[in-house]
């Protein structure tokens, strides 16, 4: 990848990483260096709502929930960062669920 994505205060990253197992989501301000939220099928709050945690249904709760506390701190619009990865499956799943939420693109 040349090209280098770079979130601001005004338009932070929302960089998503994919494993084997589970699927992570950060919103990024690049400029402070600072992690504002983040978002995980580790986390205990949505452990609870799901069944397995490597499936597209676990990664729409997670863009669900990560859009949701964007809207709430004041975040409408984030650069998509999917890392190395294609747009393709739970990376998309978790990408359309937080555009569903309010959050664009």
């Amino acid at each position: 990848m040349n090209k280098k994505l770079r979130g601001t205060s005004e338009r932070p990253r929302l960089y998503v990483f994919r494993s084997n197992k589970h699927i992570y989501a950060q919103i990024i301000d690049d400029i402070r260096s600072k992690t504002l939220i983040t978002a995980s099928s580790t986390s205990t709050e949505i452990k609870s709502q799901i069944q397995s945690s490597a499936n597209c249904e676990t990664s729409r709760i997670i863009g669900e929930s990560i859009a949701k506390s964007c809207i709430d701190q004041g975040i409408y619009q984030v650069v998509f960062d999917r890392g190395n990865r294609l747009y393709h499956g739970r990376i998309k799943a978790l990408a359309e669920s937080a555009r569903e939420a309010g959050i664009s693109f």
